[in-house]
C-alpha cells in the first residue's frame, strides 16, 4: 500500500498547473460552504435569536402538565418559580431567567376587536432581552409599578387607530376560566418591522396581570433566553435534574415554525454544496481521464511488471481521492481565514432590513461563526466526489490492454 500512495502522490503532481486548478476549484468551493456556513450562525443568532427574544426566550419552564392543555393557554401556576429562576440563573450559559403570565383574550377599540396574547412581565429584567422593549417608537416601556398601563406594537396601535395616552378595552381569561375586563392606557408603542407580531402580543407589568388575571404572587411561565441558538438542549439536560416535576421544553416545542424555518434553509444549503462539489468533482473526471490517455505507454508498462487491472484501477482512485484531500485541505484554511476576518469586523446588513420582514430583526452586525459546525461532513463530501470521479478513469485504464498500450503512440 505504501508503494501505491507514492506513487499515486507522485501522479497527482506529474501536471501541477493542472491539478492546482482542480484543487483550487474544490478548496474554493468548499471554503465558500464554510464561509455560508459560518453566516447562516451569525443570521441565525441575529434573526431567529431576536425572534426569540420576542417569543418568549430559548427555553419555557411550565407547570406539570401544562403541555396537555397548551392550545387552550392554561394559567397553571409554576410552583415555587423564584427556585426556577434561581436554578436557571446560576448557569453560565443563560443571559436572564424572568416570569411571566401568558394568556389569551381580546382587545378593541371603536375600530374592532382582535385576538391576541396578553404577556405580563417583569419590565427590568426582560429590558435587555425583550425585543420590544428596545424598539420604542412612541411613549414610553413598562415600568413595574404601572396600573391599568399596556404596551403594544406598531401593527395593533395602526390597525385600532389608537395613539399614546388612548383608552383601550381588554378582555382576557382568568385562573378560573373567568373573563376579566379592564380599560387601560397605551403608555408605549413597539416597532419591530413585523406587523403579524406585533398585531398579536401586547404587554403589561406582572403585578398589574397577577391582579387582574387572579394569581396573586404566582406566574404560568419562566422564560430562559441563553447566550445563543444550540444551547437549549444541554441547558434543559442541565435543568431536569434539579428541577423535578416541570415542564422544561425549548423554542422547538412551542415555537416549532421557528424550528422548521431553520431547519429548511440548512437542508436547502446542504443541496446547494453537493452540487458545487459536484461541479468541481467533474474537473476531476476531467484530469484524470486526460492522464488515462496520456499515460497510456505507461498503462501498459505497469501491466506488463504484473499489475492486475483492480490495482491499475485502485492507482487512479487513489490519485483521485488524493485530489479530494489536497483540495478539502484548502478549502478549510482558506474558509478559516475568511470567516476569522469576518468575525472581528462583522457585516453590516443593516441597509437589507427591509427586503422581507424577517430581515428587520436584525439589530446591527452579524458575526459569523468559524463556520466549521459541518465541517467533517463538508471535508468528507469533498473526498467521496473526487474518489467518485476517479472511478470511470481508473476503469479505463484497467480495461487497456498491455500489449496494446505498451506500442500506443
Amino acid at each position: 500500500m505504501k508503494l501505491y500512495l507514492r506513487l499515486a502522490w507522485r501522479n497527482v503532481w506529474r501536471h501541477r498547473r493542472r491539478t492546482l486548478i482542480i484543487v483550487a476549484a474544490m478548496g474554493f468551493g468548499l471554503a465558500l460552504m464554510m464561509i455560508y456556513d459560518g453566516l447562516i450562525v451569525g443570521f441565525d443568532q441575529a434573526i431567529y435569536g431576536n425572534a426569540i427574544k420576542v417569543l418568549g426566550g430559548n427555553i419555557q419552564v411550565h407547570a406539570e402538565g401544562f403541555r396537555l392543555k397548551a392550545n387552550q393557554n392554561p394559567l397553571l401556576p409554576v410552583p415555587n418559580d423564584q427556585a426556577v429562576v434561581d436554578a436557571a440563573s446560576a448557569d453560565p450559559r443563560v443571559v436572564a431567567a424572568t416570569r411571566r403570565i401568558n394568556t389569551g383574550g381580546l382587545i378593541s377599540s371603536s375600530e374592532g376587536a382582535f385576538a391576541i396574547s396578553i404577556v405580563g412581565i417583569e419590565p427590568e429584567k426582560e429590558a435587555d432581552v425583550n425585543l420590544a422593549a428596545q424598539y420604542v417608537v412612541a411613549g414610553r416601556y413598562l415600568a413595574g409599578d404601572d396600573l391599568d398601563a399596556i404596551f403594544i406594537g406598531k401593527g395593533l396601535a395602526d390597525a385600532m387607530a389608537v395613539q399614546v395616552g388612548d383608552r383601550i378595552t381588554l378582555s382576557g381569561k382568568a385562573s378560573h376560566e373567568q373573563m376579566r375586563r379592564r380599560t387601560m392606557t397605551v403608555i408605549g408603542i413597539f416597532d419591530l418591522g413585523m406587523v403579524d407580531i406585533e398585531k398579536r402580543t401586547v404587554y403589561m407589568a406582572l403585578g398589574e396581570a397577577q391582579d387582574l388575571y387572579g394569581l396573586s404572587g404566582q406566574v404560568t411561565e419562566v422564560a430562559i433566553t441563553l447566550q445563543q441558538i444550540g444551547q437549549e438542549n444541554e441547558v434543559i439536560a442541565a435543568l431536569q435534574p434539579i428541577l423535578p416535576g416541570y415542564e422544561i421544553e425549548s423554542f422547538e416545542t412551542n415555537f416549532p415554525e421557528l424550528k422548521s424555518a431553520i431547519e429548511t434553509k440548512s437542508g436547502v444549503m446542504n443541496i446547494f454544496s453537493v452540487v458545487i462539489l459536484l461541479i468541481a468533482g467533474i474537473g476531476i473526471l476531467n484530469l484524470l481521464l486526460m492522464a488515462v490517455y496520456e499515460r497510456t505507454r505507461e498503462i501498459g508498462l505497469l501491466g506488463a511488471l504484473g499489475l492486475r487491472p483492480s490495482q491499475i484501477s485502485a492507482l487512479f482512485i487513489l490519485e483521485g481521492t488524493m485530489i479530494g484531500l489536497v483540495g478539502a485541505a484548502a478549502g478549510v484554511l482558506l474558509g478559516l481565514i475568511f470567516n476569522g476576518i469576518f468575525k472581528q469586523v462583522g457585516m453590516d446588513f443593516a441597509s437589507y432590513s427591509n427586503l422581507t420582514s424577517y430581515m428587520a430583526l436584525i439589530t446591527g452586525r452579524v458575526y459569523p461563526s468559524w463556520g466549521t459546525e459541518k465541517i467533517v461532513a463538508r471535508a468528507l463530501t469533498t473526498a467521496i466526489i473526487a474518489a467518485l470521479a476517479a472511478i470511470i478513469p481508473a476503469r479505463e485504464a484497467a480495461n487497456r490492454e498491455p500489449a496494446d498500450a505498451l506500442h500506443f503512440v
